[in-house]
């Protein structure tokens, strides 16, 4: 393959320099050239052929006569993941997954890879960061030494795109897209223009040729993808590995997702032979107390369609003169927002008391159905009340102390339910209708304002 010589683009004017410069020749801003390849040969795009486009060229139709059809999707045998893709790999999907070093990415990779491999497909397993016999030897730990999955150590973009297009694999690991490289490129591996153009030159084959691509990624220390943002809107689902490298419980989320519903999440648990999902996470997310403590209230959280019980933790206990307000997994502003609230419209002050909250497990909750649980945990530790045992609430909580409902307040009902929840304070327009089977054993308590809800509360002691 000819190289073509590298040409520098201003990120700011679009203006172009033959050579690397601090300052941009045309605009005179500083840092914005980014390195490009140059003019390709005669005849050829920059991916390397006149044809390579992303689907025959057809005339221009109305969205109306157009006939939809379903992706194909091929599950890997492991429910958790598939749950978060949506149902499992779509044909010519583009999938880039990123975690903290050691999380998991490849363990999970080289099970899902295997699996399908087993149900027949055509894989290829390429390893940018390991050697093949490294590759095996994980294979060997994980249970897998029979596994077939061709392996391909190699990290040069032409060898790889022409190693697609000689075995035409059902799906392709690259692990990891930060140590490929181009030869139109002289930069190195991981900069931010090799990042950008192989996987570019990547997903092209993907929806040229209708392989799954999935793409491992680096992270910042900010917990970020690294290399340009632009990487993430070229692919289809971008998938972020979540946890404590000294747990064994790993979190995997749905952060774009063309194919399914986004936020969605699997429960892994880290085990000596790989990644196993973990059919109730909500148990991980509760303490085992054998009698009910003070500052302590269960709520039912959604994460993308999945329903979560999380057991949200208040301390409350006297302050100095400038009391400490703390959250864990919880958004800090609003807890200052709803103390205020607990004092104006229950008369609950806290204006002297340091007040710390927590949610059980490590687990982060951005949605303000999670309000009426804290304002009930800050109070019954307060009070050094316990709530009653089998006792859950949710709900968002106004500034005029209005409780406001949770979207798919029934689901939330029904997973409580099911794992044995007896009491629960809820919206009054989350509250079921009468005589439902699906709530048999939950006494449901529904309210409009706080105050009323402190009212069963006390009710219940």
């Amino acid at each position: 393959m000819t190289k073509d010589k590298s040409i520098f683009t201003c990120t700011e004017c679009g203006g172009t320099s033959a050579r690397w410069m601090g300052k941009c020749p045309s605009c005179n801003a500083w840092n914005t050239l980014i390195e490009g390849s140059g003019e390709p040969a005669a005849g050829k795009n920059r991916f390397g052929s006149v044809h390579a486009s992303l689907a025959p060229t057809s005339e221009v139709l109305p969205l109306a006569q157009i006939q939809a059809a379903d992706f194909e999707r091929h599950p890997t045998g492991i429910d958790e993941l598939d749950r978060v893709l949506g149902g499992g790999m779509v044909e010519g999907g583009v999938v880039l997954i990123g975690g903290d070093p050691g999380i998991g990415k490849s363990t999970l990779l080289l099970q899902a890879v295997d699996a399908l491999q087993r149900s027949g497909m055509n894989t290829l397993y390429v390893t940018g960061e390991e050697s093949g016999a490294q590759v095996a030897m994980r294979s060997r730990r994980l249970g897998l030494p029979d596994s077939q999955v061709p392996v391909l150590p190699e990290i040069q973009l032409e060898k790889i795109l022409h190693t697609l297009q000689a075995r035409q694999p059902g799906i392709a690991i690259i692990d990891s897209i930060q140590t490929v490289y181009s030869d139109q490129l002289t930069s190195a591996p991981g900069s931010v223009a090799q990042v950008r153009e192989c996987a570019a030159h990547l997903t092209r084959t993907a929806k040229s040729t209708g392989t799954t691509i999935v793409l491992v990624g680096h992270v910042t220390k900010e917990g970020a993808l690294a290399g340009p943002r632009v990487l993430e809107h070229m692919v289809d689902t971008v998938l972020y590995f979540e946890g404590d490298t000294h747990s064994n419980f790993r979190l995997i989320r749905a952060i774009k997702n063309r194919f399914g519903a986004v936020n969605e999440i699997g429960v892994f648990a880290m085990t000596e032979k790989g990644l196993k999902g973990v059919s109730n996470p909500s148990a991980i997310f509760l303490s085992q107390h054998a009698e009910p403590v003070p500052g302590s209230c269960v709520m039912v959280t959604l994460e993308g369609t999945r329903p979560l019980l999380v057991e949200i933790q208040a301390l409350v206990d006297s302050g100095g003169p400038s009391p400490r307000r703390l959250s864990v997994g919880l958004d800090r502003d609003r807890l200052a927002m709803l103390l205020a609230v607990l004092h104006r419209h229950a008369g609950v002050a806290c204006m002297d008391q340091d007040v710390f909250v927590n949610a059980v497990g490590g687990v982060r909750i951005s949605e303000p159905a999670a309000d009426l649980a804290v304002m009930l945990a800050i109070t019954s530790s307060l009070r050094g009340k316990a709530l009653p045992k089998g006792f859950l609430a949710f709900g968002e909580v106004g500034l005029a102390g209005e409780v406001r409902p949770a979207p798919r307040g029934q689901d939330r009902l029904k997973e409580a339910a099911k794992l044995g929840f007896k009491v629960a304070v809820v919206p009054k327009a989350n509250a079921p209708k009468k005589n439902d089977k699906a709530f048999e054993g939950l006494t449901i308590y529904p309210v409009d304002r706080i105050e009323e809800a402190m009212q069963v509360v006390r009710g219940l002691d």
